[in-house]
């Protein structure tokens, strides 16, 4: 993976989790907040940080705000102060701004105003955990857009026995399984002829409603 320059502003829980994934990834990331406490706390996994208004262009030009791959807009609970940091990041030159929205209405003025992605945490998170969490035979959900997504799911008792070519998913249901977890390991370049058992789980992609049909969600 190509190790990237990236501008992280705004280091609540949220933000502090992305950092501590970069830092996984082996990025490279600068950290902005208006906190010391929060700046303080990050210290270890980022690049460099810095404490500072990312309203204030005047500090915000001093960045290099061009010079970075990937600028994401983590603020949460200040939608003005979330806002504002986005088209500055903009106006600054920002090759790609992600940024933080909790609802339909904030995507919006985002999108307006110079965000090329809004990513939805809270949302996110509620569709997995309603998804997740109220049927037993699904273990995992991904969801691709607002119209698919992936399962991983354990193998329905009447395909126990049978080969993934016998079931034919796809052409019964318009579903595609894109791997096969056994044991915590998970393969997609299986064999079509793998006859299915208790002991494995699929990972399913397709329409959302398709899915949920199905899989009885």
């Amino acid at each position: 993976m190509k190790q990237k320059s990236i501008l992280l502003v705004g280091l609540g829980r949220f933000g502090k989790n992305i950092a501590s994934k970069l830092n996984e990834l082996d990025h490279e990331v600068m950290a902005i907040d208006q906190s010391e406490e929060r700046v303080n706390d990050v210290m270890g996994i980022v690049t460099t940080c810095q404490i500072g208004d990312s309203t204030n262009e005047l500090f915000m030009s001093k960045l290099g705000i061009d010079n970075f791959d990937l600028c994401i807009v983590a603020i949460g609970g200040n939608f003005q102060s979330s806002l504002e940091t986005t088209n500055l990041l903009k106006e600054l030159g920002a090759k790609k701004v992600i940024s933080r929205a909790e609802n339909d209405v904030q995507a919006k003025f985002l999108l307006s105003n110079g965000a090329d992605e809004v990513v939805y945490p809270e949302k996110q998170l509620a569709s997995w955990m309603a998804i997740r969490y109220s049927s037993d035979h699904i273990l995992d959900y991904i969801e691709l857009d607002e119209t698919h997504g992936i399962l991983e799911v354990k193998v329905p008792k009447d395909w126990v026995g049978k080969s993934i070519i016998e079931i034919d998913i796809r052409k019964r249901y318009g579903l595609n399984i894109m791997g096969i977890k056994k044991n915590g390991s998970i393969n997609v370049s299986f064999d079509p002829s793998t006859i299915l058992s208790s002991e494995i789980t699929l990972l399913v992609l397709g329409e959302l409603k398709k899915l949920q049909k199905f899989f009885n969600i």
